[in-house]
This record gives C-alpha cells, sequence and structure tokens, in this order.
C-alpha cells in the first residue's frame, strides 16, 4: 500500500492503518530500535509505542515521508528506553560507542534552553549533511542515526571494516569544522 493511501487511513481513524504500517515499515522499525536496545522484546515494545504514537499524531500532522516520520519516532523512544535502562551506569554496546564518538563535536543539554539550542544545532547539523557527497552522508546516517556497527555500515557499502572508522573520523572533522563556522562552541 503507498504511503498516501497509509496515512488517509490513520486520518480517517481506520485501524486498518496501523497493520498496514506493520506491514510496510515494521522490519525498518525492529531494526532501528534492535540496533539501539538490542534487545528483541524492548525492540518490540518500541516498535507497538511508535504505532500508537503515529496513530495520536495523526492527524493534525501529515507526514511527507512515512517511513522517515516513523523511523524518527521510533529512534527517539528507543532512545529513550535505553537511557532510562542506563541511566547512572556506563554502558556498552553500538549506541554507547556511537554517542562517545560525537561527543567530540557536540555536548549533551538537559535544560530548557538546551533542548531549544538542540533542535537549532540540530538543524545546522542537517544543512550539514546535505553538503557532503551522498555515500559519506549515508554512511554517517547509517552510523548515528540508525545505530549500526562499523562492520554492518563496510558490509552495505562494500567497504573493508577498518575503512568505516577513518570515513566516520573524517566526516566528524567536517562536522566540527563546520560547527565552529556556525558559531557553535565544540
Amino acid at each position: 500500500m503507498e504511503d498516501i493511501a497509509i496515512i488517509g487511513l490513520y486520518w480517517d481513524r481506520n485501524e486498518r492503518a496501523i497493520r498496514e504500517t506493520d506491514l510496510k515499515y515494521g522490519p525498518y522499525c525492529h531494526t532501528i530500535a534492535y540496533n539501539i536496545l538490542e534487545n528483541k522484546e524492548d525492540s518490540e515494545e518500541c516498535v507497538n509505542d511508535t504505532w500508537l504514537r503515529a496513530w495520536n499524531s495523526m492527524p493534525p500532522q501529515k507526514p511527507g515521508y512515512l517511513r522517515l516520520f516513523l523511523g524518527k519516532i521510533t529512534r527517539n523512544l528507543s532512545l529513550d528506553v535505553w537511557k532510562n535502562k542506563h541511566a547512572g551506569k556506563r554502558g556498552g554496546g553500538e549506541l554507547s560507542l556511537a554517542l562517545e564518538e560525537l561527543a567530540e563535536c557536540v555536548a549533551e543539554t538537559k535544560d530548557v534552553e538546551g533542548e531549544v539550542q538542540a533542535k537549532e544545532l540540530a538543524e545546522t547539523i542537517n544543512r550539514f549533511l546535505h553538503t557532503l557527497p551522498e555515500r559519506e552522508r549515508n554512511i554517517f546516517l547509517q552510523r548515528y542515526f540508525y545505530m549500526y556497527s562499523a562492520k554492518e555500515v563496510a558490509a552495505r557499502y562494500h567497504l573493508r571494516e577498518n575503512h568505516v572508522p577513518v570515513i566516520l573520523s573524517r566526516t566528524r572533522k567536517k562536522l566540527a569544522a563546520y560547527l565552529q563556522k556556525e558559531g557553535w562552541a565544540i
């Protein structure tokens, strides 16, 4: 079923919307959740919560890209679950590693002003990503948005596994320079 038809089902408050969403985007959302949580049950719960959040969001929202809309919801819910489970302790896994890699470019914020700045920072990073060649941008997103391991990214782009960290390191340096140029303190 086409995305526009699925969105129409949500707007019509037709429960079939959830079935169609799960059929089309279930594996995609499960992959995002599992890459972050590394736990099947928690991932399933996040995906179910994604369908509920989508149901509660449409209407009034009418996403332009349903796949990205659902992916972002799944990612944010999964990150919240991960943070709650790892509060006060250093965790292992891909998320911890990815966050440590990005820490050299971006600091975490915890107050209201910080939340506003975080949105502005996200917009700046998005503009930066559009300056990159497509492959470099996709590798960066695979690692830091979808939380794929370097090995998984290498397999997707037919690269040697040790080449991915090099590409990511160079991209992070470009990001840091771009952020500084845009007035962000690093």
